[in-house]
């Protein structure tokens, strides 16, 4: 009989799984894909190491969860810098001096300070949907340019019907600093997240290839508990309905070629082009592999947002006032069986970044070993 059996080797589940072995418990790991990892999985091809379910660049404020993080890899110093592209004109990401010279021509901050108030003013009242966020933040000709397409296509919805909070997490600023994050800390872990996983499941049992919720009765007998980190509305049969969420398609591509966009990001913000980027796997780690040397070949991936149905894979929850509030319906449900625990995104229905996943299972490891 194990303490734990942990549903899924994402960053949550292994966090716990690690955590609850150092504390002297039995646990036991069950995932249904073929590998460990979760989304932040990454894939050794051409000597690159290939972001299979996206693009996942690790930043924080929280020096913990940075410490935690570095006892297992050690990260190297990439800074996310991504690029808009609106119809073949290349605007800098977050939004800084350099977008505000490409889009109007201003030169210095005050400058353009002045150009976004006054298009802000078209906003006259506290914002009651992304559109209206985003107007207030950088006023309409951005807006149009490069978040309205960008943002349709990644949620599938009119930016009037998406919550304010989405762009939020878009930074805005004066200066010419082109990193994207606003954290003290950041990196891609040097050989990819894959080993990263490894060295935190180190001496941990796992068996991949298993769908829990096939055989539940099977899996709830081995242990007195289960961290489930699946959809929480799976969990239940989906008998209060269906949670949304959006999921992701790519299209990889090995080239013969050592350089194909020159940077690992590159957001298409119109709404005619159907992917909404284009990563570069090879420049996350400089175009170099661990040894130093220049990669010949490269790894593009197109990116698809879309709706996501059964059998696809959820990526992120639908966080609007209607699934949240059947979210709740779940969470009751939840609260009143003391034998599992609901984490990370999926098993949270939480828009949770990498930082706030490792964080939020520290916290409940903390519960559980009072």
């Amino acid at each position: 009989m194990y303490d734990y059996l942990i549903v899924g080797t994402g960053l949550y589940g292994s966090v716990f799984a690690r955590e609850a072995k150092k504390r002297g418990s039995k646990v036991f790991m069950i995932d249904k894909r073929a590998n460990i990892g979760g989304n932040i999985y990454t894939e050794k091809i051409e000597g690159i190491n290939v972001h299979k379910y996206g693009a996942h660049i690790f930043h924080t404020n929280n020096e913990e969860v940075w410490k935690y993080l570095n006892q297992f890899c050690t990260f190297n110093r990439f800074t996310n810098s991504p690029i808009a592209n609106y119809q073949g004109e290349l605007y800098s990401l977050p939004f800084n001096m350099y977008t505000f010279n490409k889009m109007w021509g201003v030169v210095t901050p005050k400058e353009a300070a002045e150009k976004i108030e006054e298009q802000r003013r078209e906003i006259k009242k506290v914002p009651q949907n992304l559109e209206e966020q985003a107007i207030s933040l950088v006023g309409r000709d951005i807006y149009e340019k490069l978040i309205k397409g960008y943002t349709e296509k990644q949620w599938g919805r009119e930016c009037k019907e998406l919550p304010t909070f989405i762009i939020k997490r878009i930074p805005v600023r004066f200066t010419f600093d082109n990193n994207y994050f606003n954290a003290r800390y950041q990196g891609i872990p040097i050989g990819g997240y894959t080993r990263m996983i490894e060295n935190i499941l180190e001496g941990i049992d796992v068996k991949l290839g298993v769908d829990y919720l096939e055989d539940r009765d099977k899996w709830n007998s081995m242990a007195k508990k289960i961290v489930y980190t699946g959809p929480i509305d799976a969990f239940y049969d989906y008998s209060l309905g269906t949670l949304e969420y959006r999921s992701i398609r790519f299209e990889n591509e090995i080239l013969d070629q050592p350089n194909f966009q020159g940077n690992a990001a590159v957001n298409y913000t119109d709404c005619n082009t159907p992917w909404t980027r284009i990563i570069e796997h090879k420049w996350f780690e400089f175009g170099k592999d661990e040894a130093g040397n220049d990669l010949p070949k490269t790894i593009i991936s197109r990116e698809y947002s879309s709706e996501w149905n059964p059998g696809d894979e959820p990526y992120y929850p639908v966080n609007d006032k209607k699934n949240n509030l059947l979210y709740m319906k779940y969470k009751e449900l939840a609260d009143q069986n003391n034998k599992i625990i609901f984490g990370g995104r999926l098993g949270e229905y939480k828009y949770y970044d990498m930082d706030t996943t490792v964080e939020a299972a520290l916290k409940c490891i903390a519960r559980e070993f009072i």
